[in-house]
């Protein structure tokens, strides 16, 4: 079972999902692709291609399910939107027109 798992795009919990993930698994929440670059323990953007494996292929679309033979799930994949720029202007406004 994938105990610790997460969902990359709502951090709902797969814990009552059967680990390996297949091709075409969706998190039960949100409906997002599992098998995906983004949920992947190679997944890191400071790489080339974005990926820590050499000999993997090249993966466009990060968010949508492939093929990669390389791919194991990453807990804590999920990370939460950095909202307070947007928080901060909306005070600002509120500020503004009060």
């Amino acid at each position: 079972m994938a105990h610790d798992l997460v969902c990359w795009k709502c951090g709902a919990s797969l814990a009552a999902l059967t680990l390996p993930l297949r091709r075409l698994e969706q998190c039960p929440r949100c409906s997002a692709e599992l098998h995906v670059c983004r949920m992947c323990l190679e997944y890191d953007t400071s790489r080339a291609q974005q990926c820590r494996e050499p000999v993997a292929e090249e993966v466009r679309e990060k968010d949508r399910a492939n093929f990669c033979d390389f791919f194991k799930p990453r807990p804590g994949a999920y990370q939460a939107p950095d909202t307070s720029a947007a928080a901060d202007s909306r005070a600002q406004l509120e500020q503004l027109f009060k």
